[in-house]
């Protein structure tokens, strides 16, 4: 594997990338999560005392991607033109799909996972009280545009 990791110096100590020499361009990102519960659940959620789960993680979903340099150390802060969290309900969970784009001199795949794994958090910050054993899996990240090393998309990877 020819590729190395981008957060550590050739001394081996821990660093923040340097981007300034990078160009300025349009990218997306689009993350997934998972939060697998019961039926019981799934059919509680608009009943919920305490407001409907899936608009308070939306927002909460938004904002963390807003604060993700805060929570990741090394992170660029990014000029966010735009976050989405959308929401599928199956019967076996709720899928999270949260997207991010920017135009600025490095990605947002995290902005884009911290939206997923946040908004999946207070799903179950929202819903433990009928379930402590509400689980949060499969957060991934699904696709990125932009930079460098162009486009992804899970399971393939195109340029």
């Amino acid at each position: 594997m020819s590729k190395k990791l981008s957060h550590y110096t050739s001394a081996g100590d821990v660093a923040m990338v340097d981007v300034s020499e990078k160009k300025i361009t349009a990218r997306t990102a689009k993350a997934r999560a998972f939060v697998s519960m019961s039926p019981e659940v799934i059919r509680a959620l608009p009943k919920n005392a305490k407001g409907d789960p899936l608009q308070i993680a939306r927002i909460a979903g938004i904002a963390a991607a807003k604060k993700t340099s805060d929570l990741i150390p090394l992170c660029h802060q990014l000029p966010l033109t735009h976050v989405a969290v959308e929401f599928r309900t199956e019967s076996d969970g709720i899928e999270i799909t949260a997207s991010a784009s920017t135009a600025a001199q490095t990605g947002v795949e995290m902005e884009a996972m911290t939206a997923a794994s946040v908004a999946a958090l207070t799903i179950y910050d929202m819903t433990k009280a009928l379930d402590k054993g509400i689980e949060i899996r499969e957060i991934h990240l699904l696709e990125k545009t932009g930079g460098k090393s162009g486009t992804y998309r899970r399971g393939k990877r195109a340029r």
